[in-house]
Formats: structure tokens, sequence, C-alpha cells
């Protein structure tokens, strides 16, 4: 079944039927056919094809190289690239674990988090990816990935939890809310915390600003595949005042 019931053709995308139609439409003078996927996927049967589409377009995604602790002390440090900052006050950044497999079983960070509720984010820079990488893996609960990936486990400044001792930029956080997002396999959860210190490197400040090429961080694009900061360019927003909006600055 398409979602577009007129289409020409409907194909699938990772060998599912996704009700992924390709039709034609006409642009500009003389017409010219463009072929467009359309994606309802609701159609799908299998959630995963849906999600190597939307990672292979919500992208670049930052990284949050997560440390956590459970109850027993067991340590954890695992990547997640669904990450972002929400807002400055009170500064409060969100990940989202995602339930994977037949069983929907949450991560150990989310299982840690449930029982010892503090966090911290490490900046993952190029020299430290492949390591990094080795922590991805779906390690049992009592597999310490700071051993795995021949990392130092450092004590943090303000929350129980340690932090990884080569990395440079780091977000100590204290979690605020777990927000369930769907039911069952390939659902997930936001999880919110407020940054309770922010610690960084001084060699990589350039100014009163971090430099992006001194900390050089990884960005996750879809697949496999990673990036960095290999471009910038300066684009000022308009003015407040140029738009009658006086007071919003």
């Amino acid at each position: 079944m398409c979602s577009d019931p007129g289409a020409s053709v409907c194909k699938g995308f990772g060998g599912v039927l996704l009700g992924l139609s390709k039709t034609v439409v006409d642009r500009g003078n003389p017409p010219a056919g463009v072929a467009l996927l359309l994606l309802d996927p609701k159609l799908s049967p299998d959630w995963r094809p849906v999600y190597r589409l939307l990672t292979s377009l919500v992208l670049p995604r930052p990284i949050a190289w997560v440390s956590t602790r459970a109850a027993d002390g067991a340590l954890n440090l695992a990547p997640f690239s669904f990450f972002n900052m929400v807002c400055a006050n009170p500064p409060t950044v969100m990940f989202c674990p995602m339930l994977g497999g037949p069983s929907a079983q949450p991560k150990d960070t989310l299982n840690n988090l449930r029982e010892c509720p503090e966090f911290v984010i490490q900046v993952v820079g190029r020299d430290l990816v492949e390591r990094m990488n080795l922590c991805s893996g779906e390690y049992a609960p009592e597999i310490n990935e700071f051993e795995v990936a021949g990392l130092t486990a450092a004590p943090s400044r303000v929350v129980s939890v340690p932090r990884v001792a080569e990395a440079k930029a780091f977000l100590e956080c204290r979690l605020t809310q777990i927000i369930p997002v769907g039911e069952g396999s390939g659902s997930g959860s936001i999880v919110l915390g407020e940054v309770l210190l922010i610690d960084v490197d001084d060699t990589l400040f350039s100014g009163d600003l971090v430099d992006a090429e001194l900390l050089d961080p990884v960005g996750r694009l879809g697949g496999a595949d990673y990036c960095t900061v290999t471009e910038r360019f300066v684009l000022q927003r308009p003015d407040p005042q140029s738009v009658g909006r006086p007071g919003r600055e």
C-alpha cells in the first residue's frame, strides 16, 4: 500500500516496504520531471528503515558521551547522538536513549540514571572517537566501558559519577526528568538534565568562546559515517530593532 494512491511507483527502503511513493511533478518552464520519495512511517511494519532514513536526514548530530553509575557502583559509558541543549536558565541538556531489540530493553544508561540520578557528558573530540566507538557496543551491565576502551575514570567536581580523564570538555549534570516516548522496540526516552558544572580545558578557548577547531568535535551522520568541523562561516541574525521587535535581545 502506498501513502499516495496516485503514485506511479511504490518501492521499499532497506528491503522493507515503507509506502515510499515516487511521483513526478512539473517544475519550471519548460516542465521538468522530478522524482520525489514520500514516506508515511505508519505504513512501515518495521521501525528500523524509518530510523535509517531519519538519521540520514537529521544531521550532523552532536554526540553525548555519557558516564553513569549504578546503585552497586558499576560504571557505564555510552555515546548518544540524539543530543542537544534545551535552555540556559536553568542550563539544561537532553539526550535520548532508544529501546532496541525484540524485547525493547532499556539501555544500561537509563537504568543507572533511575538508580543514581547524576551523569557526565563528555564532548567527543576526533582524538577520542575510536575509543568512543568501542563504548557503543551492547555490553552486559557488569562490563565497564572505561576499561573496554582503555580510558581513565577520574573523579568529577560536583557529581558522584566519574568523568573520562582523557576528554577536554565536560558537563556535569543532575537528572531532572525522564520522558518516555512511544512503546516497544524503536521507542525511546527524553532524558533532561540540569548542568551543574561546565568544565573546559583552557587551551580550547579563543577569546571568551571555545574554538571549534581546537575542540575538534565529532558529529554523527547516517549509517556508520561521522564528521568533523572542516568549514566555518559567520552569519549574523537580524537585529530585533530592525525587524520591529525591540526588547528581544
